[in-house]
């Protein structure tokens, strides 16, 4: 990968690698997972949580054998274990379970698929009866062996019982000079025991990452697969392959999603909501019936029916908007709860704000919430107005219908149904002359 981030963490749908492969395993109800790490083991260890991980330290890099070898004595003797591979993000549940089950009915169970290409991979050797004889890697493979088009995945199940007997008799006599886990087939086979394949009918489920281009292929595949499930569910989207999903998105019917819309994190969006493009939501829950225009950036908000945002807005985390209010053209709010039916149209910031119902909000008002060392709060009731080009000093209190006229700096308490001036006074000089410059 070229990298100073160990591959498993790399991500793929905004998740490391690694994520995935755990939520997958996680969704088998296992009793508990290891993680064999080497290099970059402890990033990898701050990255991962989950609450029935034990971690297992593959100290030289001596091959696949060795590494489950440093697991397997974490497994009691009849406990099933499904070996799986952090750098192969897109196995999905179904197909480990599968494999699981075909465990149980053999001493070992193999995920294989079918590839038309399939150099590189160790193919699976069956006699003329069609039974499961060994796994050749490549490198040691003969030109007849490496005609097979089904190839090893990888991932295998079997009693822990087995693998300890199996791990223990492995050798490094290959091309590679490593314990090879793929010479446990050999083993149970010598031994008379049947081993069964599972094929993967989507080699792509199955597909490794080695390097940034399959990094970015696989990527592709991640969305296409969470973008057909939102269509599915009666999201309409724009253009399949303009949409970034980097998290999970919970979607109600006849929403739209315009093109360049990227969604992070939890994203939740109730029926009607209509997204425009190249807007960003990051953790956001948009109720029925909000229109997001074009160019808007929404993090860590919360948005009740029928609100009006954009274009060119953005809601930092802590934004709270109320039924039907409205956020214009190049306004920022933060830590901001913004009552029924309120506006704040054009070119204003509203921090650190509790904002009553059907409030309006002149195009450049500030709410200056920052003193240097400490955030303070302005509470604006219901019914307010506050005139164009007004700064808000917190910490301050409008009260009820009051209005604020334009251009004022307020720092006290408004009165209820008050009107109130903050400006300079204006000035005139007759007949002034303009300073003008001396031509060189």
């Amino acid at each position: 990968m070229h990298s100073a981030l160990p591959k498993v963490l790399h991500p793929i749908a905004g998740k490391p690698m690694l994520q995935h492969v755990i939520a997958a395993c996680s969704a088998l109800a296992a009793a508990r997972m290891a993680v064999v790490y080497g290099h970059g083991g402890a990033q990898v260890q701050q990255a991962i949580t989950h609450p029935h991980i034990s971690w297992a330290l593959q100290a030289e890099q001596k091959g696949t054998g060795h590494a489950v070898a440093q697991a397997i004595e974490l497994a009691a003797d009849d406990d099933l274990v499904l070996v799986a591979y952090g750098d192969v993000p897109l196995i999905r549940t179904q197909t480990l379970q599968a494999l699981a089950t075909a465990a149980q009915d053999c001493a070992l169970a193999v995920l294989s698929t079918q590839l038309t290409q399939p150099t590189g991979y160790g193919r699976i050797v069956r006699d003329q009866q069609g039974r499961v004889q060994a796994i050749i890697e490549e490198k040691d493979a003969d030109t007849a062996t490496r005609q097979i088009a089904e190839v090893n995945t990888g991932f295998m199940a079997a009693r822990a019982v087995h693998f300890k007997r199996w791990l223990s008799q492995l050798n490094p006599q290959n091309s590679q000079g490593e314990y090879y886990l793929t010479d446990c087939v050999g083993l149970a086979v010598a031994e008379g025991k049947r081993v069964q394949t599972v094929l993967c009918a989507d080699s792509l489920e199955v597909e490794g990452v080695n390097n940034r281009v399959q990094l970015a292929q696989l990527e592709r595949v991640a969305q296409q697969r969470q973008v057909s499930a939102l269509q599915l569910a009666g999201v309409t989207v724009a253009d399949p392959a303009r949409l970034d999903i980097r998290g999970t998105v919970s979607a109600a019917p006849d929403v739209f999603i315009d093109v360049n819309v990227v969604l992070e994190g939890e994203v939740t969006l109730a029926t009607g909501v209509q997204i425009e493009p190249n807007c960003v939501l990051k953790n956001v829950s948009v109720g029925a019936g909000c229109r997001i225009k074009a160019f808007s950036h929404l993090e860590q908000a919360v948005i009740a029916a029928d609100c009006d945002i954009g274009p060119y807005a953005r809601l930092r985390p802590g934004t709270e908007l109320a039924e039907g209010a409205k956020i214009g053209n190049f306004v920022e709010t933060k830590q901001a709860k913004i009552g029924s039916g309120s506006k704040v149209n054009h070119l204003s910031y509203v921090g650190d704000t509790v904002m009553g119902a059907d409030v309006n909000i002149g195009a450049g008002t500030i709410t200056c919430n920052y003193d240097g060392s400490n955030k303070h709060q302005t509470t604006i009731a219901d019914g307010v107005f506050v005139g164009s080009g007004t700064q808000l000093v917190a910490p301050v209190h409008i009260e009820a219908d009051a209005t604020i006229g334009a251009g004022s700096t307020i720092t006290q308490r408004v009165a209820a149904n008050s009107l109130a001036l903050g400006r300079a006074r204006q000035a005139a000089i007759a007949n002034w002359q303009r300073p003008i410059k001396e031509k060189k």
